[in-house]
C-alpha cells in the first residue's frame, strides 16, 4: 500500500541535553523561526523551529539519556548522522556560521555543475549540510 504522503517534507526532531547552544544555533545563527514550545506528557520539553515546511524539534528529556551520537558526522557512526537545508545564500550562510564560532566541516564548494555544498557542526556535533542549486 505505501504512505500517503500529505506534507512535503519530513520534520527532524533532535534530542539533546543542550538545549540553549542548540537554540542559539538553530534560532539566531541559522535564523530559524521559534514555531512554539511544547511541554510533554513524558516530562519532556520540544522547541519547534520552522524551516521552510520542515519543523525541527528540539527535545529536551526530564533526564539525560544514558548514550549520546557520536561525533564526527558522516564517517562518526551509523544512522542519521546529517541533514539537508537548501538555500539561496550557501557563501553568506556559511560565513555567519564561521563568524559566530560554528565548526565548518566543509567549506563551500560545487560537488556536481550547479551544485553547491557546505556543512556546519551544530553544538551537539550534528552535521547541517547547507545546499544551493544553480
Amino acid at each position: 500500500m505505501g504512505l500517503n504522503i500529505v506534507k512535503d517534507s519530513i520534520d527532524l526532531g533532535i534530542v539533546t541535553t543542550n538545549r540553549d547552544e542548540m537554540l542559539a544555533f538553530y534560532n539566531e545563527v541559522l535564523g530559524l523561526e521559534v514555531e512554539g514550545v511544547i511541554d510533554m506528557p513524558t516530562g519532556a520539553q520540544m522547541t519547534r523551529l520552522k524551516c521552510g515546511t520542515t519543523v525541527i524539534k528540539l527535545m529536551v528529556n526530564p533526564k539525560a539519556p544514558p548514550a549520546a551520537n557520536p561525533p564526527g558526522g558522516i564517517g562518526g557512526g551509523t544512522g542519521m548522522r546529517y541533514f539537508t537545508i537548501s538555500v539561496d545564500n550557501l557563501d553568506a550562510a556559511t560565513e555567519e556560521c564561521a563568524a559566530a564560532g560554528r565548526k565548518v566541516v566543509v567549506k563551500p564548494n560545487e560537488i556536481r555543475p550547479g551544485v553547491k555544498i557546505s556543512i556546519i557542526e551544530d553544538p551537539d556535533g550534528n552535521w547541517v549540510e547547507l545546499l544551493q542549486m544553480g
